[in-house]
C-alpha cells in the first residue's frame, strides 16, 4: 500500500506471433493443439490450497466440434461458494499487508510465463475450447493478457505515486487500501484476457477474489489459474469456482463481506445483480463497487468522402472476426447512397475468399460460434430477416450445426433503419447495412445516436474533416469507444482503454489506471510534527 522509492518502466506491448505458414510458431502451436485434443483433461476448482474435485463431472467440448471432448471440469455446489468466500477472507489480511512490490512480482512473473513457457498452451486452451483462430487467440490469450498483467503494474505504481502536498510542520500521505471484504469476479466466454484481467487486476491491489468463469471458457481458465498459482500467488487470493450461476449469486449477494463486483456478460445480468445488491445494502459492512462491462449494438457510420476499400475491410473485419462474438463487433452499418455499390463490390470480393471451418485449419478465418443456444438465437434472426419484407439476406445465411457451429459471414440490407438487427444485439456473424441518402449524414447521425440502448464502440469513415467533427460531436455519447476510419474493435491494453457507458456498462476503462482505482480505498493520513499548545488564534486578540 506505500509508495515505495522505485516505480517500474513503462512496458510496450507484448509482440505479436504471425503463424505465418513455414514459421517456428506455427509448427510449435500446431503441435501443442495435437497434443491437448490427444489428452482427456481433468478440470478442478481451485480453493484455497486445495485443487477440488467434486466428481459431478460436466463435458468441455470444441465449438467447432461439439463431440470431441477436450475433458470435464468439476461442478461445485453451495458449499463450494461458500468454503471460497472463507478462504478468500482468510487469505486477506496477509496479502493486503504484503508490500506492494512483492504483488507485483508475482503478476510480472505471470506474464513472463504466459510469454514464454504457457504461450501456446494459452493459445491452443483458447483456440480449442473458444473456438478462435490462431491469430484471434494469440491476440487475447498471449498478447492481451500479457499487456494488462504488465501495464497494471505499470498503473498500480502511477496511483500509489500520486501524495497530497504538505503545508510547514505537516506531512500527508495516502495509502491505497484494498477493499474489506472479498471481490466477486464475473467472467465472460469470448476473451480469454478479460477473464483473466478481472480477477487478476483487483488481486493487484492487495484484494481477495471469488472467480466463476463462463462455463464456456473453464479450459482456458485453468490454464491462467496454473499460470498465476507457478507465478506465486498465495493460496486464496483467488478462488477459481464452477458453480451455477443464481445459486453462487445468492450467497455472495447476501455475504455482509461482499465489497464489489468485476462483472463482463448480458446487460440483463448485471442489471439483476446491481438490482439484488440494492435491495442487500443494508447487510453489507461497506458500500460495493460495481464495475462491469455488458454489450454493444456497434456502429460503422461512413461519409460520402470515404475510402471504399478502408470501409468494406473495416466492416469485414470488424464485423466478422471472432464469428462477431467480440462486445465491439461491428453490428450495424450507414453507408451512404453514392458509396454503397462500390463498397458492395469490395466486401463481395473479400467475402468470396474467406473459409469457414475448425480452427486446426489455419486457412479458415471464421470458425464456430460458441454453443447450440447462441447458434439458435442468431440464425432465427436470419431466418427472420430471410422472410421478413424489410430486410434482405444479400450475403451467406447459411448454417449448420450438425459438427460445430458454424454460421457463414451474413449481410443483410434493410431499408429501415430501425429494422429489428439495426437494435438488438446478436453476438454472430451478421451484419445489417442501411443505405442512406449522402445528403442527410446529419439526420443519418442522429438515427445512429438513438437507435440503441448501448454506447460501447462506434467508428465513422470519411476523409472530410468537417465530417468527422461533425460526427465527433453528434455522436459524443454514443460510444466509450471510438474508431476514425478503423474498425471499432481490437483495443489495445495502455492504448485505447476499453469500455462504454448507457447500456454497455460501467465505463470504468479497463486497461487503465482508471479501472484499478475501483479496487482501492484510500486513506488519508496527516501527521503534525510540531502540534499546537494554545487553543487560541490570532484574531483573538
Amino acid at each position: 500500500m506505500s509508495t515505495g522509492f522505485f516505480s517500474v518502466p513503462t512496458p510496450k506491448n507484448e509482440p505479436i506471433n504471425s503463424y505465418a505458414p513455414n514459421t517456428k510458431e506455427r509448427e510449435a502451436l500446431i503441435a501443442k493443439l495435437t497434443e491437448m485434443r490427444s489428452i482427456v483433461a481433468d478440470v478442478p476448482m481451485y480453493i484455497g490450497s486445495e485443487e477440488v474435485r467434486t466428481g459431478n463431472k460436466q463435458a468441455l467440448t470444441s465449438p467447432h466440434d461439439h463431440q470431441h471432448i477436450l475433458g470435464y471440469y468439476h461442478e461445485g455446489d453451495a458449499t463450494h461458494v461458500n468454503q471460497a468466500i472463507d478462504s478468500a477472507l482468510t487469505a486477506r489480511e496477509a496479502w493486503a499487508n504484503l508490500p506492494w512490490e512483492n504483488r507485483m512480482a508475482i503478476f510480472l512473473k505471470a506474464a513472463d510465463l504466459s510469454a514464454t513457457k504457457y504461450r501456446n498452451e494459452l493459445n491452443a486452451s483458447t483456440m480449442l475450447g473458444q473456438s478462435k483462430n490462431a491469430y484471434q487467440a494469440e491476440i487475447d490469450a498471449a498478447c492481451e493478457w500479457i499487456d494488462f498483467l504488465r501495464f497494471n503494474v505499470h498503473f498500480a505504481t502511477q496511483i500509489y505515486a500520486e501524495q497530497p502536498i504538505s503545508s510547514e510542520n505537516v506531512w500527508n500521505r495516502l495509502e491505497y487500501r484494498p477493499l474489506e471484504g472479498f471481490v466477486f469476479a464475473v467472467t465472460p466466454f469470448n476473451f480469454t484476457a478479460i477473464a483473466g484481467n478481472l480477477p487478476a487486476s483487483a488481486a493487484l491491489m492487495g484484494n481477495v477474489v471469488v472467480w466463476k468463469p463462463s462455463p464456456q471458457q473453464i479450459y482456458s481458465a485453468n490454464v491462467l489459474m496454473e499460470v498465476l498459482k507457478e507465478a506465486g500467488l498465495p493460496d486464496g487470493v483467488i478462488n477459481l469456482i464452477y458453480t451455477d450461476g443464481p445459486l453462487t449469486g445468492d450467497i455472495v449477494f447476501k455475504h455482509p463481506q461482499f465489497a464489489g463486483v468485476h462483472f463482463t456478460g448480458s446487460t440483463k445480468v448485471f442489471q439483476h445483480i446491481w438490482k439484488t445488491i440494492g435491495e442487500n445494502i443494508h447487510k453489507y459492512k461497506s458500500y460495493p463497487r460495481i464495475v462491469g462491462e455488458t454489450g454493444g449494438k456497434d456502429f460503422v457510420v461512413a461519409h460520402k468522402s470515404a475510402d471504399a476499400k478502408a470501409l468494406a475491410v473495416g466492416l469485414v473485419r470488424g464485423a466478422f472476426e471472432y464469428q462477431g462474438q467480440k462486445c465491439s463487433a461491428a453490428s450495424r452499418a450507414y453507408i451512404p447512397n453514392t458509396l454503397w455499390e462500390q463498397t458492395w463490390e469490395y466486401i463481395q470480393a473479400d467475402l468470396s475468399e474467406i473459409k469457414v471451418g475448425p480452427v486446426e485449419d489455419f486457412s479458415n478465418f471464421v470458425n464456430a460460434v460458441i454453443d447450440e443456444k447462441a447458434f439458435d438465437k442468431i440464425t432465427t434472426y436470419i431466418a427472420n430477416a430471410k422472410s421478413s419484407d424489410k430486410a434482405k439476406v444479400i450475403a451467406g445465411g447459411n448454417y449448420d450445426k450438425s459438427k460445430g457451429y458454424f454460421i457463414e459471414p451474413t449481410i443483410i440490407l434493410t431499408g429501415d433503419p430501425h429494422y429489428t438487427t439495426m437494435c438488438e444485439e446478436i453476438f454472430g456473424p451478421v451484419l445489417t447495412i442501411y443505405v442512406y441518402d449522402a445528403d442527410k449524414y446529419e439526420e443519418t447521425l442522429d438515427i445512429v445516436n438513438t437507435t440503441s440502448d448501448y454506447a460501447l464502440t462506434g467508428a465513422i469513415f470519411a476523409q472530410d474533416r468537417y465530417a468527422l467533427e461533425i460526427a465527433n460531436k453528434k455522436l459524443v455519447n454514443a460510444a466509450g469507444n471510438f474508431y476514425i476510419n478503423d474498425k471499432p474493435t481490437g483495443a489495445v491494453v495502455g492504448q485505447q482503454p476499453f469500455g462504454g457507458a448507457r447500456a454497455s456498462g460501467t465505463n470504468d476503462k479497463a486497461g487503465s489506471k482508471l479501472n484499478l482505482l475501483r479496487w482501492v480505498s484510500p486513506r488519508t493520513i496527516k501527521e503534525t510534527f510540531v502540534s499546537p499548545t494554545d487553543y487560541k488564534y490570532p484574531f483573538l486578540g
